[in-house]
């Protein structure tokens, strides 16, 4: 039935809900619920009769079409609403193949192998973009061209212009056909720009056809859009993503394009006469009608306005920012995208320390730091959408893109002005930390052997040390065994500190095993006694294991010998008592007659000394104990007997279970 169906999925929706309460969930309101009632009124609105159907799902597709050229500063643009962000381009693709192959529809890929189509796309694009498209185009990969960014003037996240001439001009001295450019209005890393208003000048000039995606390109829905975005207006086509952008859950992007005919864009699949797939427009035709042009503008302008409130002057003091927004030119409005990376230079200007001999693997060690930093941040501050990126030239940044997470994770400016609060301090630790660094090393350094400094680069705190034991005629079986004990002791009696220093066994993937990783510190740790405490704890724990050896020892000699003097005070007993006493009916009726009066003797020893002594012990007749005695510690050794009336009898030597000590 519906009832044990439904409550099937909400099973199997909370099944995992302990383990996923730190992720960020998306805030859903009453937007969020428009887009989500557009996807099953278009389940229902399939099963009209045809006829009402069309012209339904035309009006749907021409209003949405319409409303989105004109908040994006498209004139007469054609829309393809897809699922994946990347189908758009693809689609778009197969429509310039066939415009620009007159055969392509009648004789296929065949065409091809005379002029060999090539896509240019810049370096900064997102990974495996143009992998994608040759694949699904059934395209080689010489066909993929990526464009160098390092420019001299401008941002070197931007496409070089004059280098993707050059590129084109040798493309078609070799007979290849120039098909299509792939830029940037908010590159997926850094969130720059490309130059698009020469880059569309270039395309004119070879007949290219000039697509752009991108963050940025949220921002044209804003009354004052810089000249080198508004550019992308120019296009041939470009992809929008405003599910993120507006907060709108399971709304489709959109690829807006030009084209006169429309005979190649059916063919392309840009277009379809059936009218269920014009349905894919509903959630955002509901979605666009409830924000208004107004409430598209709002959010817009409020996830700028975070930026804004992040950039403070006050930041620069806090740490280098490599850049912020595009490079700065005439008239151009700051990107929505903050992307930021401590630096080696600036822990030491801020901590007054010296990083001098600190070379070897700079660029990795501040690569963990700035992960650990971003991973921190977007742990303490979930709400702000801080991330991690990989930059190929800069590395380890993180980045701060409220167009991308501000609608979904409702953002607001205090949970900046927290994020400002949580970095100031996050920043002074990195600094401390990375100044210290050294002076660990070099303390660990001078109490070798005993403390190891193990070189690990990735690992984002003060630094990785081993105790190693000073122990001679051990194999290297026993002695890995024992440096893993004693290591792991030593990792428990450090957690246990009264410290705000974290100790731990470092990542769950590292290369390192049986170590000690030290976490973050601040200026006031005294790195030498940090240093005195790891060793003594170390050098205590490996004499106590000693102290235990030794101690086990003596205890087994001490037994043995126990042992047989029990045995020989037996022998005595049978000796002074006679054979008669040791038959069970016999000697019952003689201890009646006749009773023996003694007592069972016990034996202590000494284990410092080492040395065995009569002692009594009185017990029990069936199960006596042995009593150790030493100078700091009292072992119980219970012997198992039989409970027969001679009690030393049949006393089993093999183990002793040591149950107690105090």
């Amino acid at each position: 039935d519906v009832a044990s169906i439904l409550q099937l999925v909400h099973n199997l929706i909370h099944e995992e809900k302990e383990e996923e309460e730190d992720n960020r969930m998306q805030n859903v309101g009453e937007q969020g619920h428009m887009a989500l009632l557009g996807h099953s009124l278009a389940a229902y609105i399939s099963v009209l009769d045809r006829d009402r159907l069309r012209k339904l799902t035309t009006r749907i597709l021409s209003d949405t079409t319409l409303w989105l050229c004109r908040l994006f500063r498209y004139e007469n643009g054609s829309a393809y609403f897809h699922e994946d962000d990347r189908e758009g381009l693809v689609k778009v693709c197969r429509l310039v193949i066939n415009d620009r192959y007159e055969d392509y529809a009648s004789e296929g890929y065949t065409v091809l192998s005379s002029m060999q189509p090539v896509i240019y796309q810049s370096a900064s694009c997102r990974p495996g973009l143009g992998q994608h498209l040759c694949s699904q185009l059934g395209l080689p990969l010489s066909s993929l061209c990526t464009v160098p960014c390092n420019t001299v003037f401008g941002s070197q996240h931007q496409m070089d212009v004059a280098l993707l001439d050059k590129l084109i001009k040798e493309d078609v001295e070799a007979g290849k056909l120039p098909l299509l450019l792939i830029a940037n209005a908010g590159t997926p890393g850094a969130g720059h720009t490309d130059k698009l208003g020469r880059l569309k000048e270039l395309c004119d000039q070879y007949k290219m056809w000039l697509h752009v995606e991108g963050v940025n390109l949220a921002t044209l829905v804003l009354g004052q859009v810089s000249s080198s975005l508004m550019a992308a207006t120019k296009s041939d086509s470009m992809t929008l993503t405003p599910g993120p952008w507006l907060g709108l859950p399971a709304v489709t992007a959109v690829t807006l394009y030009r084209h006169e005919d429309p005979a190649l864009s059916l063919a392309a699949g840009l277009t379809s006469s059936q009218p269920v797939e014009k349905l894919r427009a509903l959630p955002l035709w509901l979605s666009l009608q409830y924000l208004g042009h107004n409430g598209i503008v709002h959010k817009i302008r409020h996830a700028t306005a975070l930026v804004s409130d992040l950039n403070t002057p006050q930041q620069y003091t806090l740490i280098k920012t490599i850049w912020h927004g595009h490079c700065q030119v005439e008239d151009e409005l700051n990107s929505p995208v903050v992307v930021f990376r401590f630096s080696q230079e600036m822990s030491a200007a801020s901590s007054g320390g010296s990083v001098e001999g600190y070379c070897a693997g700079e660029k990795e060690v501040l690569d963990a730091f700035n992960r650990w930093l971003g991973e921190q941040l977007a742990q303490l501050v979930p709400v702000s959408g801080i991330d991690v990126v990989e930059l190929e030239d800069e590395g380890t940044c993180v980045r701060f893109s409220p167009l991308l997470t501000a609608a979904v994770l409702g953002t607001q400016q205090k949970d900046v002005e927290a994020l400002v609060e949580r970095l100031s301090e996050l920043v002074s630790v990195l600094s401390s930390t990375m100044c210290l660094r050294q002076d660990f090393r070099e303390e660990t350094h001078r109490h070798s052997p005993s403390l190891r400094y193990i070189e690990d680069l990735s690992w984002p705190g003060l630094g990785v040390v081993r105790y190693e034991p000073q122990s001679e005629g051990l194999d290297e079986s026993k002695r890995k065994q024992e440096v893993q004990k004693i290591n792991s002791e030593l990792l428990k009696k450090l957690q246990e500190l009264d410290t705000d220093i974290s100790f731990s066994t470092g990542p769950d993937f590292g290369t390192e095993q049986d170590c000690i990783f030290v976490g973050m510190v601040t200026d006031d740790v005294d790195i030498s006694e940090l240093v005195d405490t790891i060793t003594a704890l170390g050098r205590d724990i490996e004499e106590s294991g000693r102290l235990l050896e030794n101690m086990t020892e003596v205890v087994r000699k001490g037994i043995q010998e126990a042992e047989l003097q029990l045995q020989k005070a037996n022998e005595e007993k049978l000796m002074e008592e006679g054979m008669l006493r040791q038959l069970p009916v016999v000697g019952s009726v003689l201890n009646w007659f006749s009773p023996v009066q003694s007592s069972i003797k016990g034996r202590t020893f000494n284990l410092a000394a080492g040395t065995v002594c009569l002692c009594v012990w009185m017990e029990s007749l069936e199960y006596p104990k042995l009593h150790l005695v030493t100078n700091k510690l009292s072992f119980f050794v219970l012997i198992s007997v039989t409970s027969t009336s001679s009690f030393g009898q049949d006393i089993i030597p093999a183990e002793y279970l040591i149950t107690g000590r105090t």
